[in-house]
């Protein structure tokens, strides 16, 4: 027995993602209840991404934030025949699709779109010790004056990034790379979910509140959900809980999916 046991804890990733984390979590005993609350869905419109894309040899620096973005970027420079500029010889089996000038850099926030933009044969040059934007900024704040940035991601994004970067003296093209959105089932599978208790709530992003709560409100369920505990990824989602009266009980450290999983069994050993 260990302090998951039985424990029911809430997986609010889109269905595709789900699996690392649920899998994580029954390893150590407990019942993962997964209720996506997004889904990603192409961008309102691929105008300014498609002009990026055709300009991307401009660029000194790429900004990645989410694997999602990583694959959204090649899929849609695969569908509009974007210009291959080899970045350098680390084409893998010739499946980059995105292939950018030698001169330009790539960020990437966190591990796992890291790994996302190595296994499409890309080259990253920088990951920041923690998965936050405060994190990127500081850890390449010499970098920034003058420099050429492109930062594309989901379209309802916050703009702690490009705002920061416009104030480190970069020059910031933002643009929508894909949009999340709420399924529509998931305010039914919410309140399935909710028949049995659940002990925890875990988020991986802001937009994963924020789209529980519109889940709930569909549902015509109070918000936050009373008597569960919720574990954050990082501090960005903590601050979004927080606005929404819902204090993380614990965050992960590391802000990675491996780290979630340590904070939820950390959360248990200390309240079991």
């Amino acid at each position: 027995m260990t302090a998951l046991s039985g424990r029911r804890i809430l997986v609010t990733r889109a269905a595709h993602q789900a699996s690392k984390l649920s899998e994580g979590l029954r390893t150590l005993g407990a019942e993962p209840v997964e209720v996506p609350v997004l889904e990603i869905r192409p961008p309102g419109s691929f105008a300014a991404l498609d002009s990026a894309l055709h300009d991307i040899a401009s660029y000194d620096w790429l900004i990645f934030t989410s694997t999602n973005t990583v694959h959204a970027l090649i899929e849609r420079a695969t569908t509009v025949g974007a210009p291959s500029i080899s970045q350098s010889h680390r084409e893998m089996d010739g499946i980059a699709a995105l292939s950018i000038s030698p001169h330009t850099r790539i960020a990437a926030i966190g591990s796992s779109t890291a790994a996302a933009l190595q296994n499409a044969g890309l080259q990253v040059d920088f990951v920041p010790t923690s998965y936050v934007a405060e994190s990127l900024i500081k850890g390449l704040a010499s970098y920034w004056p003058g420099q050429r940035v492109l930062l594309a991601r989901a379209s309802q994004a916050r703009d702690v990034i490009p705002d920061a970067l416009r104030t480190a003296g970069a020059q910031v093209d933002v643009v929508d790379a894909y949009r999340n959105v709420m399924p529509t089932d998931a305010p039914e599978k919410l309140r399935s979910a909710l028949a049995k208790k659940l002990d925890a709530a875990t988020f991986t992003s802001s937009s994963s509140v924020t789209h529980l709560a519109e889940a709930a409100a569909k549902a015509g369920i109070p918000f936050p959900l009373d008597g569960i505990a919720a574990i954050s990824i990082g501090p960005i989602t903590s601050q979004t809980l927080c606005e929404h009266n819902w204090p993380p009980a614990a965050e992960a450290n590391p802000s990675d999916i491996p780290g979630l999983i340590a904070a939820v069994k950390r959360f248990f050993e200390r309240n079991c």
